[in-house]
């Protein structure tokens, strides 16, 4: 172990320090898509009693009309994030009538491209730009990649943890720089590390065979309706997934915040030659909000992002650079189709230690090599990490996986020992033990696992979801929420949709106003 990290720990581990833990944030975004009785996406709108997909803040759609996104609160125990995630569900599902979420983060049989429906926020500018963002979306990567579900997982540092590490360096600078400079140390621990989430929770082995439409692939056939790898834990991180040759040569460098938020301002502001071709608008019609390698910083498809909390009207850069980094996102989790809101609290005290130990190690800048490795140990992991004797790149040689991953843990063991101390209990070494088994016997992962039970069920990958789909369903109709808190929800959801009436009703100004004021906020900003 390092010696920062030793030096560190036994900083958090003074007894005036070590309730600090206790303040970490946790939140989580759980996208799904909104399946028929058949497994069939649902052509009809977001459900109005869900409330306005622009306005409520816990349940929105995602790309498309028929993506939901659940949104929870950001809280410091991940127990009452997922109590959250659980309550939103069962409202969900008190109005979805026969419709079901679907329970992995492949989609189900899809229709024709030009059948899947783009979410609509209605007619303010706002609305309208969220809309016109997607239709750019379909333009330059295809609908179908769009309907692939994921869960974020949202965290922080307590700000008052920051001065007291910050002083402990001797750092020379504002609370606000070092927090930044924190938090962007953690992110390239994060892309040399992230491999390991993908072996322990990748939970995307197999897929529906329309979901790559003539496109050409090396996937196995299984059976008539499904593809897979046999060693696989994550198709839907593996460049099968999200791909797009205009992001190809952008790499925004987490060396700095400057240089992260720079290569995306420039991105958003760079045209690219086939976009350009292509124009902003078709037949009088808006068809994608600019011709840039992107429309707007979102679009930028990363493992993890650094993030602040935006005010009305503000980008996330803007947001970035004038007030620094305040926590991050965690965008590679797959859904468990095993697990009814497709996350466990295990899984989130583990990544609490690991999220931790990404802070608190040692995090030497990323050179073009290791930046190289990191992107090839990930790719190898998710296509085929069950490979008994997978090689990883590590400084230069070759490393088996698994003795890696189990000095990955052995490293962590102390960050968990350190939280069960902060929170009480054992929990968090309990689930590293978890992660721990995984590592010794592959079975046990997720992936393995929705392999044997297709197997055991003699099922398509289509059939296995959808019958998970109807469990998870029948779990939580079982057992409706609280009137109070049904009524809480309720509230929310009319409120909202009297936010967005409002909203429409006094807009002022022409929608490609807006669009160019949008557009030259990212021009005005410099470092």
């Amino acid at each position: 172990m390092s010696e920062l990290l030793n030096r560190r720990l036994a900083l958090l581990g003074e007894r005036a320090n070590l309730s600090l833990l206790e303040q970490c944030l946790h939140g989580i975004e759980r996208e799904c898509l909104r399946v028929t009785g058949d497994g069939r996406l649902a052509q009809t709108p977001h459900p109005d009693e869900l409330g306005s997909a622009l306005t409520n803040a816990q349940i929105t759609t995602d790309y498309s009309e028929s993506l939901l996104e659940f949104i929870t609160p950001a809280l410091p125990d991940p127990a009452d994030t997922l109590a959250s995630l659980d309550s939103i569900h069962r409202f969900a599902y008190s109005k979805l009538g026969n419709e079901y979420l679907w329970s992995p983060s492949m989609p189900c049989p899809l229709p024709a491209e030009e059948d899947i429906p783009i979410a609509y926020y209605g007619t303010s500018n706002i609305g309208q730009l969220k809309y016109v963002y997607r239709k750019g979306l379909a333009l330059r990567y295809g609908k179908t990649m769009q309907c692939i579900a994921g869960i974020h997982y949202n965290f922080s540092l307590p700000e008052k943890l920051w001065p007291l590490l910050k002083a402990d360096d001797g750092f020379v600078g504002t609370d606000r720089d070092y927090q930044s400079a924190a938090y962007i140390a953690l992110i390239r621990n994060f892309r040399r590390y992230s491999w390991l989430l993908m072996y322990l929770f990748g939970s995307s082995p197999a897929l529906d065979a329309g979901f790559l439409r003539g496109r050409s692939h090396q996937l196995e056939q299984l059976d008539a309706d499904t593809l897979y790898l046999p060693y696989a834990t994550s198709l839907r991180m593996s460049d099968l997934g999200y791909q797009s040759s205009a992001q190809a040569g952008l790499t925004p460098c987490y060396n700095d915040l400057n240089s992260y938020t720079d290569s995306l301002r420039r991105a958003v502001a760079t045209p690219y030659a086939p976009y350009v071709e292509v124009g902003t608008h078709k037949d009088g019609e808006w068809v994608q909000l600019n011709t840039n390698i992107l429309q707007i910083e979102n679009e930028y498809y990363s493992n993890i992002r650094p993030k602040r909390v935006t005010y009305t009207g503000e980008r996330p850069i803007q947001a970035l650079v004038a007030r620094g980094i305040q926590y991050v996102e965690v965008r590679l989790l797959d859904i468990n189709p095993f697990l009814p809101t497709g996350i466990e609290l295990p899984q989130a005290r583990f990544l609490d230690a690991f999220l931790l130990y990404c802070a608190l190690n040692e995090s030497p800048l990323l050179t073009s090599t290791t930046c190289g490795n990191a992107t090839s140990n990930f790719l190898s992991v998710v296509k085929e990490g069950r490979r008994p004797g997978l090689q990883l790149q590590r400084d230069g040689q070759s490393v088996d996986m698994k003795e890696w991953a189990c000095e990955l843990l052995e490293s962590i063991a102390p960050l968990a020992v350190l939280l069960d101390q902060s929170h009480g209990g054992d929990a968090h070494s309990k689930a590293l033990d978890v992660q721990l088994a995984k590592v010794q016997d592959s079975s046990l992962t997720p992936s393995a696992q929705v392999l044997a039970t297709m197997s055991e069920h003699k099922e398509s990958f289509a059939q296995f979801s959808l019958r998970q789909s109807q469990a998870h369903a029948e779990f939580f109709r079982r057992e409706p929420l609280a009137a109070d808190e049904q009524a809480k929800f309720e509230e929310l959801a009319r409120a909202s949709l009297a936010q967005q009436t409002e909203l429409e009703q006094n807009e002022v100004g022409d929608f490609d106003v807006f669009v160019g004021a949008y557009q030259a906020s990212i021009l005005a900003i410099s470092n």
